[in-house]
């Protein structure tokens, strides 16, 4: 059984790893536009694939649509920034739907208050954040979103070391994305940190979601 589950899953994951990680070092390179927006997707689309054969619940059918919504916005946003930033919205809205489904059944306040103040400071800073100020409004509507997927996250009952901090290097990587826009234009920072806080964070809640389902619904 355990053989059976790595060749029909386990191969997904490390395809996973092999795109997103390499993407890194060709996204700069002379590998023609299409195939570089097809390999910035597959990182994530294999995250989805491996989502659907780990586990045969409706969660991890919402953890894939979350994925899918992720590789088109991967690839979506290298055409036009708004159709990208729509995708990741719906993968933000299902992600918050599966969080809701898995709530923790208690809370310090500690965690209440991370998690209440967490939307309205990601907003706040994703507002801040571009230099073009006509930008400020949508990015503040999309941080929300954003956000509010984040402190679902931290409360859900899946494990806050993996599914919570995956989400809040989430955050991290699209606030880079801003600071691009403004503060950081001509830092190295954004360029060295978006792609690995991002793709790592989808690692990190796709597994961590996948691990607490099998352990609470074993199947294989």
């Amino acid at each position: 059984m355990v053989k059976r589950a790595f060749v029909e899953s386990r191969p997904y994951l490390l395809l996973s790893l092999i795109f997103g990680i390499s993407y890194f070092f060709i996204r700069d390179s002379t590998v023609p536009g299409l195939y570089q927006m097809l390999w910035k997707g597959a990182g994530v689309a294999f995250l989805a694939l491996y989502a659907l054969r780990r586990h045969p619940s409706f969660d991890a059918k919402l953890l894939a649509a979350v994925m899918a919504f992720g590789s088109l916005g991967d690839m979506l946003i290298e055409i036009d920034l708004i159709w990208g930033a729509i995708a990741f919205i719906g993968g933000h809205i299902v992600a918050i739907w599966l969080y809701l489904r898995n709530r923790r059944e208690s809370l310090s306040l500690s965690q209440k208050t991370f998690a209440m103040l967490l939307i309205p400071f990601t907003v706040f800073i994703a507002w801040l954040l571009p230099g073009d100020r006509s930008l400020a409004v949508g990015i503040a509507i999309y941080a929300f979103f954003l956000a509010a997927m984040a402190a679902m996250a931290w409360t859900s009952s899946f494990s806050r070391y993996r599914v919570g901090a995956g989400a809040l290097m989430f955050v991290v990587s699209d606030l880079l994305i801003f600071a691009r826009e403004g503060a950081l234009a001509e830092s190295i920072i954004p360029w060295l940190l978006i792609w690995p806080l991002y793709y790592f964070g989808q690692f990190l809640i796709c597994t961590g979601v996948i691990q607490t389902l099998r352990k609470d619904i074993p199947h294989r």
